[in-house]
């Protein structure tokens, strides 16, 4: 498994990796999702040979936040320590910045996951997260 930048967007290996796991919003509007991936702080992907079966991507400005927009590995390869690799990946490569969020599903899964790799549930800092969609 080889842990690199992911340096030149390819719609199928993107639209497959999203569909794999059940992200079809992304895929109602393409366009969009190219201009995201454009315009992301960063895009690390996990290769098997030289096929994506994994990706992390980040905005923010890389000095006082980092926001962990998507991370998205195949079914096929889930439980193997690559969504680990990618998420340590950012967070070495981000080691300074003040603050790295992320929101996802509040399952055991997902939050057993974060936690084994530094991140807190806001609410256990004494913190309240908001959105809007």
């Amino acid at each position: 498994m080889e842990i690199r930048e992911y340096e030149n967007f390819q719609l199928e290996e993107i639209t497959n990796l999203y569909q794999s796991v059940g992200w079809t919003n992304y895929l109602e509007r393409i366009s969009v999702l190219e201009d995201a991936y454009a315009n992301s702080l960063c895009v690390i992907g996990a290769y098997d040979n030289e096929k994506l079966v994994g990706i992390i991507r980040a905005v923010g400005d890389g000095l006082t936040i980092v926001f962990i927009q998507d991370i998205i590995i195949q079914p096929e390869y889930q439980r193997k320590g690559i969504g680990t690799k990618l998420l340590k990946a950012v967070m070495d490569k981000y080691s300074d910045v003040y603050q790295m969020e992320l929101l996802t599903d509040n399952t055991e899964k997902t939050k057993a996951f974060y936690s084994s790799v530094g991140f807190s549930a806001s609410d256990d800092m004494g913190c309240v997260s908001f959105i809007r969609m």
